[in-house]
């Protein structure tokens, strides 16, 4: 009875005004402490894997009148203040009356905090590193002592109850950073979780102040004293409250578990139908896939500016769902030149927002995973999820199983209203670019439905230069090869040519597989002048959108058989080491391209050199069909057909084959009153 007036005392102090601070880094940082002192005499086995942070970072606040280390500073001075004075539940209404604005998470871990601060200055002053001269000067002016073993049995009572402390507050955490919205109110497991809650943050204050007073203790026993009663006397009571703690640990877990199942539960149905709804704007939408309980969930991985979900309002928002490693550094580097470097970004870079949204394969976040999240994170040009390891598992079910997510990246477009408009966007803005805007599945299909296979769709945006060849209407050939015989070769002829007067750029882009080997290669024929350089990273991105445009194609159900741009790109992709070489010929953006492999390369380009003084006017990709049809002939043809000079002057000015004998045909002007 007396208990229960006590924890209705104890939630009279409750009175929270919104202030919130990390717990969870907070705790990590006095695990630091703890464990770290605990090690000193107590064996290994005691010290908390969950604790091994050497990277604490800044330990955020919001809202908060004070500093955190004033309050801790605070605490600290009651704990030394009531120290062997007075009832013990007076001194805890004390601690409770100044931390009643804090939540209950923060609460635990404020306390622990304060005693870990003085449990580990205690053992810096007893155990001083070889070259902490200024703690070794202390330790002999307080006369701490120096030999520990007679103490051992209550070190060893003091640290198992540390450990289940710290074990518990975990627990707490754990519960306060659910989104609690989704239990029903009066839910009964809900009430019995925060019951225990309560009584949990109350024996954890308990025994700081029980083990605070003990470290006290510590500087003023004298060596009779250890093998006393009081001794004896302080051992058991650390036990009995280690034991307590221990009961109340077992049962919080199985209570946090219960509500954990119970949440995912229902946001799980919630997620399901929310996506089915219409809705104003995509607050609603992103408040579920965020961490809720995080009041500003995303950052601004340029700037490292934290923000909450609506800075995303009235935004068309895509989704980057990745394994925490993101993407190959080919594939980053193609995704920001597609999208940051793109010529329309900064007419559009407003009107949406990319989110990495990492997911790791398994249910939990390695140190490595999360070492490579935050390392990444700091250098992208986009939105990321802040503390990635706070979404709900209901939400990573939901993503799993309703977008298809399966470990390979995707990209998920919601309109500004929420909705999702593509399942995966990824594979369009790698070949468009900005121009995919809205990004929406129904304007990739709009896209294809007009697009040939041109020069421009394969050197789209991979340089500049290319861009402006293909602008001019210039012939252009792609080539690739690992036999540097046959390189030197195709360029030898292809020198001759433009000697001859042929209007021809070439570009080396190796193969599909892109082994070390096609590195030098791209190296050696930007230093020989061989061809125009293009660096290897290009090199890379230019395969990787040729396979992005293979994934489109099939996603939209076309085959090779039924569709020639498929057909001509699965060709491609699909060339390996092999050391015959082939060539892709065609300008700007006709749909006249074709494609050589192995010795129709060097025969078409001998054909073009039996053409003499008219090679100046030679347009490649109007010719290869004739050329390498063996029905060809040499010399003049001597039939003939009328081309009328008005709108057709590109035509007067191309060489023209005879359809009927395959020869050149000479070209005549006629005048007509």
């Amino acid at each position: 009875m007396q208990h229960d007036i006590l924890m209705k005392k104890l939630l009279l102090t409750h009175d929270p005004d919104g202030r919130r601070l990390d717990s969870e880094t907070l705790l990590l940082a006095v695990g630091n402490i703890m464990f770290h002192a605990s090690t000193v005499v107590v064996a290994s086995n005691l010290y908390s894997a969950s604790f091994q942070k050497n990277d604490i970072t800044e330990i955020e606040t919001h809202g908060c009148s004070e500093p955190i280390g004033y309050t801790i500073t605070k605490i600290s001075k009651i704990f030394c203040k009531c120290s062997g004075e007075g009832d013990i539940n007076s001194r805890i209404m004390s601690l409770f009356d100044l931390i009643g604005k804090y939540s209950w998470d923060a609460k635990v871990v404020l306390v622990l905090a304060a005693f870990a601060i003085r449990y580990g200055e205690f053992w810096q002053l007893v155990q001083p590193h070889p070259g902490n001269t200024l703690a070794a000067l202390i330790s002999s002016i307080k006369q701490l002592p120096c030999d520990l073993k007679p103490l051992k049995l209550q070190i060893k009572a003091l640290s198992l109850l540390v450990k289940i402390m710290m074990d518990v507050a975990m627990c707490i955490i754990k519960f306060e950073s659910m989104p609690l919205q989704h239990i029903e109110p009066g839910n009964e497991i809900s009430i019995v979780t925060k019951s225990q809650i309560y009584e949990a943050v109350y024996w954890i204050t308990r025994s700081c102040l029980a083990c605070f007073s003990q470290v006290t203790d510590f500087t003023t026993k004298k060596y009779e004293q250890v093998y006393s009663d009081s001794t004896v006397i302080a051992v058991w009571e650390l036990s009995s409250l280690m034991y307590r703690l221990s009961d109340i640990c077992s049962n919080l877990r199985g209570q946090v578990d219960l509500c954990q199942e119970e949440i995912e539960r229902n946001l799980y149905d919630r997620l399901l139908n929310l996506f089915g709804e219409e809705h104003i704007d995509n607050q609603k939408v992103l408040t579920l896939l965020f961490p809720s309980k995080n009041y500003l969930p995303l950052k601004d991985c340029s700037t490292q500016v934290k923000l909450g979900v609506s800075e995303l309002k009235d935004k068309i928002v895509l989704l980057l769902i990745t394994k925490p490693q993101l993407l190959a550094p080919e594939e980053i580097f193609l995704l920001v030149q597609q999208t940051c470097e793109h010529p329309l970004n900064e007419r559009l870079r407003e009107s949406y927002k990319i989110v990495w949204f990492p997911l790791p394969p398994s249910d939990t976040w390695t140190d490595v995973e999360e070492s490579s999240f935050n390392f990444l994170s700091d250098l992208l040009p986009w939105h990321a999820v802040r503390k990635p390891r706070l979404i709900s598992s209901a939400v990573v079910k939901y993503i799993r199983e309703q977008w298809n997510y399966k470990d390979e990246p995707i990209m998920v477009t919601l309109d500004s209203n929420g909705k999702v408009t593509n399942c995966n966007a990824l594979d369009m803005i790698k070949i468009w670019g900005e121009r995919v805007y809205p990004f929406s599945a129904s304007k990739e299909v709009e896209l294809w439905q007009n697009q040939n296979l041109t020069m421009q769709l394969l050197l789209d945006d991979i340089n500049p230069l290319f861009a402006f060849w293909v602008e001019q209407g210039k012939s252009i050939c792609l080539y690739g090869s690992e036999n540097l015989v046959w390189i030197q070769q195709f360029n030898d002829k292809i020198t001759e040519l433009k000697q001859a007067g042929l209007q021809l750029e070439t570009i080396y882009v190796g193969n599909s597989e892109l082994g070390e080997h096609v590195r030098k290669i791209t190296a050696r024929t930007g230093e020989t002048n061989l061809s125009d350089p293009l660096p290897f990273t290009n090199v890379q991105a230019f395969w990787l959108r040729l396979e992005s445009m293979r994934r489109s194609k099939l996603k939209l159900g076309k085959t090779p058989n039924s569709d020639h741009v498929l057909e001509e790109l699965s060709a491609l992709l699909d060339m390996d080491h092999r050391e015959e070489g082939w060539a892709v010929i065609g300008s700007g953006s006709s749909s006249d391209i074709f494609r050589l492999q192995g010795v129709k390369v060097m025969e078409f380009l001998r054909k073009c050199s039996e053409l003499g003084e008219n090679i100046a006017n030679l347009e490649l990709s109007s010719v290869p069909r004739n050329f390498l049809d063996s029905t060809f002939l040499a010399g003049s043809c001597r039939h003939s057909y009328s081309v009328p000079s008005r709108g057709n002057e590109e035509l007067i000015l191309k060489i023209i084959i005879c359809q009927v004998c395959k020869r050149l045909m000479k070209k005549f002007v006629v005048y007509q009153p």
